[in-house]
């Protein structure tokens, strides 16, 4: 796990005892990410860092440059194979070689526009999402992009903005966009299946399909389920009132979720 104090702490899982404890150059406000004998970790100055995971030594680094404005993150990076995919402020996602840190190629999600660094803001800030051969990124005031996951080369690109995410089933892209409305896009092509747009302004989570149903949460703790063939409500459910602000999780056949205010709840979906 990571801290506000910039601490990556390590913990046997059987016993909770401290195992070692490593130094970030900034706040941790991502889950680090473990494969391959490494702790990769992403620090507030958007450096990427990967330890191992046996003793906590510091490996390798990756940094660029960042503009003077960005959002404060909380995804953490996605380690596929050799693999290490990152959404980085100006619109960019990056991928960077798992063993040692060096950059394999760079994705434009979106270009940043306007006059003044506030309209500039163009982050990639949730997950990335992989299906296959094809990895999907979504950036704020900026647009939804998928990529060759191999040689990084733009599939297609819809201009949909989203600070929440998106996701990806066999069929569909998922995203909730900034002003509350879920899109599902083509996989292929980015073409608009359909878009639901009456839940205005309710800050969503990103959406979640499961059962040929799409989840989405919002900011007064009511989970939406949505028909995946033609985004029609098909069911809705309270939860204690509170904000959801972290992705939905898939719990075996069940939807997982936690609210602002302390309450975990796992839901069933037929």
């Amino acid at each position: 796990m990571g801290t506000v104090k910039g601490e990556v702490l390590a913990f046997d899982a059987a016993d909770g005892k401290l195992l070692w404890e490593a130094k970030a150059s900034s706040e941790v406000l991502a889950p680090p990410a473990v494969a391959g004998g490494l702790v990769i970790v992403r620090s507030g100055d958007h450096r990427l860092t990967a330890y191992g995971a046996v003793d906590g030594s510091r490996k390798w680094i990756y940094q660029r440059p960042t503009p003077p404005l960005s959002v404060r993150v909380m995804a953490a990076p996605v380690v596929v194979d050799k693999y290490v995919f990152v959404g980085f402020p100006g619109g960019k996602l990056i991928a960077v070689n798992a063993d040692n840190g060096a950059p394999l190629w760079e994705g434009t999600v979106a270009l940043p526009k306007g006059a003044t660094e506030l309209d500039r803001i163009a982050d990639v800030s949730s997950l990335p999402v992989i299906d296959g051969k094809m990895i999907c990124a979504v950036a704020f005031q900026g647009r939804t992009s998928c990529f060759d996951l191999g040689t990084g080369n733009l599939m297609w690109g819809r201009d949909i903005s989203s600070s929440a995410g998106l996701s990806i089933d066999s069929r569909y892209v998922y995203v909730a966009d900034d002003q509350g409305a879920v899109h599902a896009l083509d996989k292929a092509t980015g073409s608009s299946i359909w878009k639901q747009d009456q839940l205005f302004l309710r800050q969503l989570t990103s959406p979640l399909a499961r059962e040929g149903l799409v989840a989405v949460a919002d900011v007064e703790g009511v989970v939406h389920l949505l028909n995946r063939d033609d985004g029609s409500f098909a069911a809705r459910l309270s939860t204690d009132g509170s904000p959801v602000r972290a992705p939905l999780q898939k719990l075996g056949n069940e939807l997982l979720l936690q609210t602002q205010g302390g309450g975990i709840y796992a839901i069933g979906v037929q």
